[in-house]
């Protein structure tokens, strides 16, 4: 397979684990501002799903820094344009995998604290808090990875002008979601700012997944290679 058909794939395969992450916990899942009964109701409940999503985490975030390195390697090839934005992306998906990581494993805690209780402790509550604090900071530093790099493709050449600005302004309010992690921590509805932002990403991820996998093939000059996509 191709350089950019296995980006494109990868990118494609990232958005398919977010979306059933998202569709596994579709049904009632609590939102940071409910109250802690009902937190513990539902991890009590339904700790299979929950067990089931955290396990997609934990294979989002081999196919996120999958995709940002395979970005990187075809930005490089196109020369020094878009390096910078493609270097950021990089260390900040590393950044990111970190944080998702720690989200996960707080919100596995969550579930393995609810397991025997009948009513919210202030433990349950603290850990649950610890959670929702971990995902803004992750949304920050998946920010910084969609920025940079769709500011990388587009200078590159691998994808179009509008999908830049896709991805700052996307990029943009999942910052805004991390500078206020304590707030969301609290339960703030500040966090849908950044789920509207992840939200873009997912759509920017289809994008450029789907212009890659239909890329032509590079000259055997060692010419840039030529999209054919009109995405």
């Amino acid at each position: 397979m191709r350089t950019e058909r296995a980006v494109g794939a990868t990118a494609i395969a990232l958005v398919v684990s977010v979306v059933i992450q998202n569709v596994v916990l579709a049904s009632g899942a609590p939102t940071y501002s409910d109250p802690m009964t009902q937190v513990l109701t539902f991890h009590s409940e339904h700790r299979g799903l929950v067990t089931l999503a955290v396990g997609l985490e934990a294979l989002n975030v081999p196919l996120l820094l999958g995709f940002v390195t395979g970005l990187h390697g075809l930005v490089t090839r196109r020369g020094r344009s878009g390096l910078g934005g493609s270097r950021l992306a990089v260390a900040a998906a590393a950044t990111a995998s970190s944080a998702f990581v720690l989200y996960a494993v707080l919100w596995m805690g969550v579930v393995l604290s609810a397991r025997d209780l009948t009513a919210p402790t202030d433990t349950l509550e603290v850990i649950w808090r610890m959670h929702a604090a971990a995902f803004g900071f992750a949304l920050a530093a998946l920010g910084a990875t969609f920025a940079g790099a769709a500011w990388a493709a587009s200078a590159s050449g691998l994808t179009r002008g509008w999908q830049r600005a896709l991805g700052l302004f996307g990029g943009g309010l999942m910052l805004v979601a991390g500078v206020a992690s304590g707030a969301v921590a609290e339960g703030s509805p500040v966090v849908f700012v950044g789920v509207a932002g992840f939200g873009i990403w997912v759509v920017w991820l289809v994008a450029i997944g789907l212009r890659l996998l239909r890329a032509r093939p590079a000259h055997r000059s060692g010419q840039a290679t030529v999209l054919s996509s009109v995405a």
